[in-house]
């Protein structure tokens, strides 16, 4: 677990119906992200991943007006099955990048027949993880997991 620190980080904690494996094939192959990484009505036309240390993360989203929302960033860690991290601080192979936002931690732990599902955004300041928080962090991500839930049951 990587440590939190309330003034600067937001969690979204979770136990879902579904096993560590197949939450992390939703994060971690492309096509399966793409039908879920955006709240709805948005969508994420666009997603690259290169699974390995300093390796390239990269989605776009589109508003439901059209508009697109390109990130991109790296992998810093990678524990199959058990934690992702990624940051828009830097991109592929560590190159620093222009307007950092935050960094990511994806924890699954086993539980039952499901998983613990942790989502730790890490920001640089206090301003910024409000910023994140009031572009409504709990629930688009929360929206987010239950889309992946309902995307991984069909897959069960």
């Amino acid at each position: 677990m990587m440590n939190f620190n309330p003034k600067t980080d937001l969690m979204l904690e979770r136990i879902v119906d579904v096993a560590p494996e197949l939450v992390w094939a939703a994060w971690t192959q492309p096509e399966q992200l793409k039908q879920w990484f955006a709240p709805r009505p948005w969508t994420t036309v666009h997603c690259e991943i290169d699974l390995r240390v300093g390796g390239l993360c990269s989605t776009t989203m589109r508003s439901p007006e059209g508009q697109d929302f390109p990130n991109t960033g790296c992998y810093l860690e990678i524990i199959e099955n058990k934690k992702l991290v990624f940051t828009d601080a830097l991109g592929a192979d560590f190159r620093p990048s222009d307007k950092p936002f935050f960094t990511a931690a994806i924890i699954l732990e086993p539980y039952g027949t499901g998983t613990k599902y942790i989502a730790h955004a890490m920001h640089k300041d206090e301003t910024v993880r409000q910023q994140h928080e009031d572009m409504g962090f709990h629930a688009g991500w929360g929206m987010c997991l239950d889309q992946l839930v309902e995307l991984m049951t069909k897959h069960a």
